[in-house]
């Protein structure tokens, strides 16, 4: 994926209790080495300060920050950027899919979506009932054969309603980032075992 995958300002929790801000801006995915060096600008000793929080996160995919809390684990940000790393989704679809709202409540739900894309499709570009009507028909062919032929139907497609009709039969969702149609009812929920398998591959010790 090109663009800002994931950047989260870490915090240290301690110093911020006492009413100072230290933290830094983090990269994700991260190396364990990189974090331990971070962890020390910001003064996480093991000692006095122990603890950390995320007090902001930027992204490129619409609508991910906001899916993300204070309180998040560094190794599941870490898993859920290298996932979005993976995906062969763009930034357009991937917010296309957190705007439909399933599998976003955590983030674990949100690595469970990346690892089930494939049940998913997203048509770009597509914002209302007439340009969904306009882009099958254009996909199927038919618009071209009647033009082609001086078929007077090419001048009197509804294509708004037409789109209606298709979206009420897939039951597809209008998103601002696209269309989005269910392919599988049933995505792959993966159990804490599987889950801490994905984990285990992402790259920061538990």
């Amino acid at each position: 994926m090109n663009g800002k995958i994931l950047s989260a300002f870490i915090t240290n929790l301690g110093k911020y209790t006492e009413g100072e801000l230290v933290g830094k801006w983090v990269d994700f995915p991260i190396t364990n080495g990189e974090l331990q060096e971070v962890l020390q600008e910001i003064g996480i000793d093991g000692i006095r300060y122990e603890e950390i929080f995320f007090t902001d996160y930027e992204s490129d995919i619409d609508g991910l920050s906001a899916c993300l809390g204070e309180y998040e684990s560094i190794r599941l940000l870490n898993c859920l950027a290298t996932k979005i790393e993976e995906s062969d989704c763009d930034t357009d679809e991937l917010a296309a899919l957190i705007e439909y709202g399933e599998y976003t409540g955590s983030i674990e739900e949100l690595i469970t979506l990346l690892d089930n894309t494939d049940c998913y499709l997203v048509y770009r570009d597509i914002q209302n009932d007439f340009d969904l009507g306009y882009h099958l028909i254009e996909e199927m062919g038919w618009l071209q054969d009647w033009k082609a032929s001086g078929n007077p139907l090419a001048n009197y497609i509804d294509y708004e309603a037409y789109g209606r009709d298709v979206r009420l039969e897939q039951g597809g969702v209008l998103t601002e980032n696209g269309y989005y149609v269910v392919l599988v009812d049933t995505p792959v929920e993966y159990t804490k075992e599987d889950l801490q398998e994905i984990y285990s591959s992402c790259g920061i010790a538990a």
